[in-house]
């Protein structure tokens, strides 16, 4: 199948299919003579676990060493667990930031009410303040 038979059977964009070929996840495809690329089932099949890989916010370098691990007759099931253990300690650093965040955002956004156009500030006193 073509490029873009092969990237609607997985659901992902002609571009994630060139992409991901260049960065070694997905084999290279064989070409016809007038150089078109081919693809069959497996490589649909690599671009649907991609494309679910990455919607659970596994990173490409991750996603093509699990790739690799498995291509090697070995289950990447520890070496997955850890990436999740990794991507969910990621999340909750910046939730946490996130919340910081608004809390400061809250704060300021408070203290800007006793704010007046009259004060004498560098460019904004609600900024500057905070």
């Amino acid at each position: 199948m073509t490029i873009g038979q092969a990237a609607k059977a997985a659901g992902v964009t002609r571009k994630a299919v060139r992409v991901y070929e260049a960065r070694g996840l997905l084999p290279t495809a064989e070409r016809t003579t007038a150089g078109y690329r081919l693809y069959g089932r497996h490589h649909v099949e690599l671009l649907t676990f991609i494309r679910r890989a990455r919607a659970l916010g596994l990173h490409l370098d991750d996603i093509r060493d699990v790739l690799a691990i498995a291509g090697s007759g070995t289950q990447p099931c520890a070496t997955v667990r850890h990436l999740l253990d990794h991507r969910i300690a990621e999340i909750d650093a910046a939730v946490a930031e996130l919340l910081a965040l608004r809390k400061t955002l809250a704060s300021t956004r408070q203290r800007a009410d006793d704010c007046t156009d009259d004060r004498t500030a560098s460019v904004c006193g609600i900024i500057e303040d905070s």
